[in-house]
């Protein structure tokens, strides 16, 4: 690969730092069936067990590793998928892109807005490539839908944005053989928990409470719903007003677009379904998209459009423009993204956005405390 970023190479070797559950059950299967483009050429994981088990599984020799550096060092990584816990994901993807690496990161793509701006500046110097993975973003219904609210502008009368679901693991435990990390010691463990402590007192201020509870929600869950948010109907002027309740984990916010304002829920619960949607209210017509769970391959989200049928009726369709899984289709871009040198549209500067619109709701949080 050329410093500019942009290579010839048609199939890209890939680096997974983090083999946990998404990687296992999302990311491997992905690129696997894209093996036309990509080659998992080289693991990283802190437990032996969980590395053991994702070199089983991608079943090609693949290096492995303990160490993120080391991985980033290897040739034959072109790429590195970021997918550890959330506090080590700006680290991990800096030191990536300071190898000549490029980067696909899960979201969220960090902790902190200093940390954002560390990622854009070592993005610069680097001349590579990072795309944040939000896979709500390249679903073709929300693509679908964003082509109909455009179209809409200057009619919308109201939006609403919900994200309540059952625990991740009412999902998965019924549908995968994730392999756990059993096997890590106490130290290691406490280690991390002091690390994540640190992350969340330098993004919020505090490591404890109702507010670490929410921003956990925000970082985690919500950070598809807003940025999705935005794909549809771009980046709101401000939070008009925000609430949590039951220690901040259920969110309440109401975003300002001028002419209207989109309403936001969030929250986990112990009901095995997962009510995930954003609806778009025009004058003469209403679009919804409507997300299934990640954690159930090609299940795809579906768009939902009405409009008045004679003075009397509505007509209604119900489509999915693609069966093909949203993680399939966000890799083949970060494929394409890279063969042709060009930036995501899930690009560090925009997934900044996210993490200010993040803190703005924090600070109305913070006033209500």
């Amino acid at each position: 690969m050329g410093t500019s970023g942009r290579t010839s190479v048609s199939r890209i070797g890939i680096g997974i730092v983090g083999c946990g559950e998404a990687a296992q059950i999302i990311h491997i299967p992905a690129l696997q069936q894209l093996r036309d483009r990509f080659e998992i050429t080289a693991l990283c994981d802190v437990s032996p067990r969980v590395l053991d088990g994702a070199a089983r599984q991608v079943g090609n020799g693949a290096a492995t590793y303990a160490d993120h550096a080391l991985l980033a060092a290897d040739d034959a990584v072109d790429a590195v998928l970021v997918a550890n816990p959330d506090v080590f994901h700006a680290e991990t993807a800096i030191a990536a892109l300071e190898a000549g690496k490029h980067v696909f990161l899960e979201k969220p793509m960090c902790m902190t807005l200093a940390e954002a701006d560390a990622l854009a500046a070592a993005e610069r110097r680097s001349g590579r490539l990072v795309q944040v993975g939000y896979m709500r973003r390249y679903a073709p219904a929300l693509v679908r839908a964003a082509e109909l609210v455009a179209a809409a502008r200057g009619r919308i009368r109201f939006a609403r944005v919900q994200d309540i679901l059952g625990r991740n693991a009412q999902f998965i435990d019924d549908t995968s053989a994730v392999i756990r990390d059993a096997d890590l010691p106490q130290a290691t463990r406490a280690a991390f928990a002091a690390r994540q402590d640190a992350g969340f007192r330098a993004a919020i201020g505090t490591d404890s409470g109702d507010l670490r509870n929410s921003y956990t929600l925000l970082l985690g869950l919500s950070s598809h719903d807003i940025s999705a948010m935005r794909e549809l109907l771009g980046r709101p002027l401000r939070v008009l007003h925000a609430t949590s309740r039951h220690q901040g984990r259920v969110i309440t916010a109401v975003f300002d677009y001028g002419d209207f304002v989109c309403e936001f829920a969030t929250g986990i619960d112990e009901i095995a379904r997962f009510d995930a949607y954003m609806e778009v209210f025009a004058e003469d017509v209403v679009i919804r998209v409507d997300y299934e769970t990640p954690y159930i391959r090609n299940l795809p989200a579906r768009l939902r459009v009405t409009r008045p049928d004679t003075v009397h009726g509505v007509a209604e369709t119900v489509s999915f423009p693609s069966r093909l899984d949203s993680f399939v289709i966000e890799w083949t871009a970060f494929h394409r993204k890279l063969t042709e040198g060009r930036t995501p549209k899930t690009s560090v500067a925009d997934a900044r956005a996210d993490l200010e619109i993040f803190q703005e709701i924090i600070g109305h949080l913070r006033a209500q405390a």
